[in-house]
């Protein structure tokens, strides 16, 4: 049925998108404001390592040439949370590291103690292809996250042509 409707000149997908990764952003600001996570939340945060405006230490792109995940729960420091980034310290292998992440950059957010969990789509130029990488993570205890599929919002718009 939807075969026969036009493209939409609205770029809702981008709306959707932008407002989600907000919702990032207001989680990281509440956890900065209050000056540490609550009760058992903690977050895996995925990112695209080149993405514009991302400045991490270059071992970790030589690491993580595309893509890396982070862990925020028992060692963090210096979160600074603003409407278009955060920034935060976090050590890898035993070396402190400052990283900053717009949200545009981000393409996952997870709280395993709650299992939520947002995916965006990334956004990619025609042609790249994601180079294979080590298993991402910092310093610190990791948890399994529950996997019953509860609170687990995916967006993924595909346009028909």
């Amino acid at each position: 049925m939807s075969d026969g409707l036009p493209d939409s000149l609205i770029p809702y997908d981008e709306i959707v998108q932008e407002a989600l990764r907000a919702v990032v952003g207001r989680v990281l600001g509440q956890v900065a404001e209050a000056g540490g996570l609550p009760g058992e939340h903690h977050f895996y945060i995925t990112f695209k390592t080149q993405a514009a405006g991302v400045d991490i230490p270059q071992r970790l792109i030589e690491r993580f040439p595309d893509e890396m995940t982070i862990v925020l729960q028992n060692r963090y420091w210096d979160l600074l949370v603003d409407e278009e980034r955060f920034s935060v310290g976090l050590s890898f292998n035993q070396v402190p590291s400052k990283l900053v992440v717009p949200y545009s950059a981000i393409t996952g957010f997870h709280d395993p103690a709650v299992n939520f969990e947002l995916r965006f789509q990334a956004q990619e130029e025609p042609g790249d292809t994601p180079e294979i990488h080590d298993e991402a993570e910092n310093d610190g205890p990791i948890a399994q996250p529950v996997e019953d599929g509860s609170n687990v919002v995916s967006v993924d718009f595909k346009r028909k042509k």
